[in-house]
Formats: structure tokens, C-alpha cells, sequence
């Protein structure tokens, strides 16, 4: 069973996580409106990958007999500059998720509950990637700025990304 700090702090994680979804969602619409899109596709994969951790957040509190709370999801953003403004945004997010996620992962501990701990695990190495993904993704933009050319086949590469359902789904089909 969860403790009840535990319990709220992962339905929060949960709203965080589809507020992330909804944010990606977002900068794909406006790289979409502005031609770009193969960062569209980028940041839609990314929509799609923080509704999986939402997910795997949902099917964790109810395997611990919990009640998901889905709560309203607050307003983002709809526009940027230029992609290497939506990454560094997206850097931004992913380092505060991050601490989201330590918070989780020490209030598991303080609970010594072990099974909540080893869940969030593959969300700490998770966040990892997301942080260093962001961080390339910047360094990409920065190394094209003001080459049109650049931009171009930067965009052309982003458009191969796939989405890959996150694994802790993969076994459970959810």
C-alpha cells in the first residue's frame, strides 16, 4: 500500500506528465504551422512518450490498490521563436522534472518502500536520456543557427525519429 504522501505526489507526477505531454503537443503545432516537420515529428514522439510516463504512473497506483486523481491540466505555451528556443524550453522543463522525480524517488525511500523505489528507477534513468536528448537537440540547433541549409537538413533528420513504446508499457499492453 502507498503512503498517502506518496500517493499524492505520484498523482501530481501524473498531472505533471500529461502537462509535459501537452506542452510537446504544443511546440509540434507551432514547429508544424511554421514548416518545420521534422521538429514537429521530434516534439510529437515526445507528446507521445510523456503520455506513456503518465501511464506507467497510472498502472502503478492501481497495481498498489491507489486511486488515480487526474487533475485539470494548466495552460502552455503556443509559440517560439525558433526550434533551438523550443529545446532550450524543453531542457528547462525536463531539469525540473528531474527534481520531480528525485522527490518521488526520496519519498519512496523515506517510506522504505522498495517496490515504489524500484519503479522509479527506470523513471530517474529515464529522465537522464530526456536531459541529455534536450542538451544534443541544442547543441544541433546551435551548431545550424542562421544556416537556412542547415536548418533544412537538420529538420529532414528529425523527421526519422520514431516513437517506441516505453518499455515498462511494452509487458502490460497498456
Amino acid at each position: 500500500m502507498l503512503s498517502e504522501k506518496l500517493h499524492k505526489a505520484l498523482n501530481a507526477q501524473i498531472n505533471a506528465e500529461l502537462w509535459s505531454a501537452y506542452l510537446y503537443l504544443s511546440m509540434s503545432m507551432d514547429a508544424e504551422a511554421k514548416g518545420l516537420k521534422g521538429v514537429a515529428n521530434w516534439f510529437y514522439v515526445q507528446f507521445q512518450e510523456e503520455q506513456d510516463h503518465a501511464r506507467i504512473l497510472m498502472n502503478y497506483i492501481l497495481s498498489r490498490d491507489g486511486k488515480v486523481t487526474l487533475l485539470p491540466i494548466e495552460e502552455v505555451r503556443t509559440e517560439w521563436a525558433s526550434p533551438l528556443e523550443m529545446f532550450q524550453d524543453t531542457l528547462a522543463h525536463e531539469k525540473k522534472v528531474t527534481a520531480m522525480i528525485n522527490n518521488l524517488a526520496s519519498i519512496a525511500a523515506e517510506d522504505k518502500d522498495y517496490a515504489s523505489s524500484n519503479m522509479l528507477v527506470w523513471f530517474v534513468d529515464e529522465q537522464v536520456e530526456e536531459e541529455e536528448s534536450a542538451r544534443e537537440m541544442i547543441g544541433a540547433c546551435e551548431a545550424v543557427d542562421g544556416n537556412k541549409f542547415g536548418l533544412y537538413m537538420l529538420d529532414k533528420e528529425l523527421a526519422a525519429r520514431t516513437y517506441t513504446q516505453a518499455a515498462p508499457l511494452a509487458s502490460t499492453n497498456a
